[in-house]
């Protein structure tokens, strides 16, 4: 006999946490791939991954946590396998830069895009799938397919349009824009995802091994926020795609002002004309 899940155990508060934390990660991610586009070498490299570990990490994965953290089991309690809810942060920053690095370096080709969007879509939905099966309390976990389905193509719709706007969106209110989109759809795949979940109790049950949420989750999703605040910093203090042109705009008007003031001060020499040759003697 299935028994009562609630997925909103503390009323429109985890869920409304759970989708800021999804915007800010997407809009940092965002921010993140504008910087690695107007870079080259390993200074793109190194954007690339910070913006997989704020759109996997803070906007994909701690927001998936942070919904958790109001989902409640009548008759039984929830604990945490530690291992596999770890390996369920690295699938999703993982699976995120793999797309990002396929859609940076695929020179903004339509199969790279889909490509992209189909491997990060179907690694976010593993994430997800392995975060609940990192789960153990004392019942049986059973998932209606149909709706595992659509939130599986939800994750591959919503990971092609979240690298789509990583080639298009620059301008910081577009970004802005982008990442609201981008929350609503990271959010509408996590709780499609949980409404396809039945729950059956176990009579008798044991003690549920495993860790707390607020011993375990809490600490890491500190820790991947605190990293995602790093790199806002960061971004903060490096100069834009728009500053970055600016800068190479003005040093070109400069070279061409010194190569002008150069002429102008040290004429070429003219050269003398050749006088003309003697007639020759008879």
């Amino acid at each position: 006999m299935s028994t009562a899940v609630n997925h909103f155990t503390h009323g429109p508060l985890t869920p409304a946490l759970a989708y800021v934390m999804s915007c800010i990660g997407s809009m940092l991610g965002l921010r993140l791939t504008a910087q690695a586009h107007a870079s080259r070498g390993g200074s793109r490299v190194r954007w690339l991954l910070g913006a997989a570990v704020s759109i996997g990490g803070t906007g994909i994965w701690v927001m998936h946590f942070i919904a958790m953290m109001g989902f409640d089991i009548e008759g039984t309690p929830i604990r945490y396998d530690v291992p596999l809810t770890v390996a369920s942060a690295v699938v999703a920053i993982v699976v995120v830069g793999t797309g990002l690095f396929l859609v940076s370096y695929g020179g903004g080709r339509v199969l790279a895009l889909l490509g992209g969007g189909l491997l990060t879509g179907l690694g976010v939905a593993s994430m997800h799938y392995l975060g609940m099966y990192a789960m153990n309390m004392s019942a049986h976990v059973s998932y209606d397919r149909l709706t595992v389905a659509l939130s599986v193509a939800i994750a591959v719709v919503a990971s092609t349009v979240a690298l789509w706007f990583t080639l298009r969106v620059r301008r910081p209110i577009w970004i802005a824009g982008a990442a609201l989109v981008m929350g609503v759809a990271v959010a509408g795949m996590h709780y499609t995802g949980m409404f396809a979940m039945s729950v059956t109790p176990h009579h008798g049950a044991a003690p549920v091994p495993g860790a707390d949420a607020l011993d375990f989750l809490v600490p890491l999703m500190t820790v991947i926020s605190l990293i995602t605040l790093t790199m806002l910093l960061m971004v903060i203090l490096s100069p834009s795609e728009e500053e970055l042109h600016e800068d190479a705009e003005l040093l070109a008007r400069l070279e061409l002002r010194r190569r002008t003031s150069q002429q102008l001060t040290y004429p070429a020499p003219v050269p003398r004309p050749q006088p003309a040759g003697r007639s020759r003697r008879r």
